[in-house]
């Protein structure tokens, strides 16, 4: 098992996402991380699936993407041939953290963002690879999370063709 970063350009239309996931519930894949957002083209979407399997499986899985209605086109790269990043976010009550004397510490080590210092709350903004939040998070359980997220992967790959190009040769 390896790990797939796909991307896939869609029209913006209702039930894309549905059709698409119906896709890897099929074949019994689970999805590890999924986001969307416009891309650079106006009008289309950009839609990044991470996922472990092999890659005979991730063609066909990107064969059938690229089938549906809707998808111009469809992607995967392997983890070094993308640039790619998450984002956590941690909610934490305020005195606890204010009173804690490694705080100077993990804010300047983890690269820390404040997002908001409430009297109840502050919330801070880790960017970064999966495996520092979850050490950042490992660092903080200790003061009591009180609400954790986590964003699934924004990547980019570094080949230089873009969409545009792959868009005027259809």
């Amino acid at each position: 098992m390896e790990t797939f970063n796909i991307s896939i350009f869609t029209e913006n239309r209702i039930g894309i996402l549905n059709r698409i996931t119906i896709i890897f519930t099929r074949r019994y894949l689970n999805i590890d991380s999924i986001t969307a957002s416009e891309c650079e083209i106006p009008n289309v979407y950009r839609y990044t699936i991470v996922l472990s399997t092999t890659e005979e499986m991730v063609q066909k899985v990107v064969g059938q993407i690229e089938k549906q209605i809707d998808v111009l086109k469809a992607f995967y790269h392997r983890d070094e041939d993308i640039v790619y990043q998450e984002l956590g976010m941690f909610k934490l009550q305020t005195d606890k953290f204010l009173d804690h004397p490694k705080r100077e510490s993990i804010l300047k080590e983890n690269q820390v963002k404040i997002v908001a210092l409430e009297k109840d709350f502050i919330m801070i903004e880790k960017t970064g690879f999966s495996h520092e939040i979850s050490a950042l998070y490992q660092q903080l359980e200790p003061l009591g999370v009180l609400e954790f997220a986590r964003s699934g992967r924004v990547a980019i790959s570094k080949p230089m063709k873009t969409l545009e190009e792959y868009l005027n040769e259809l």
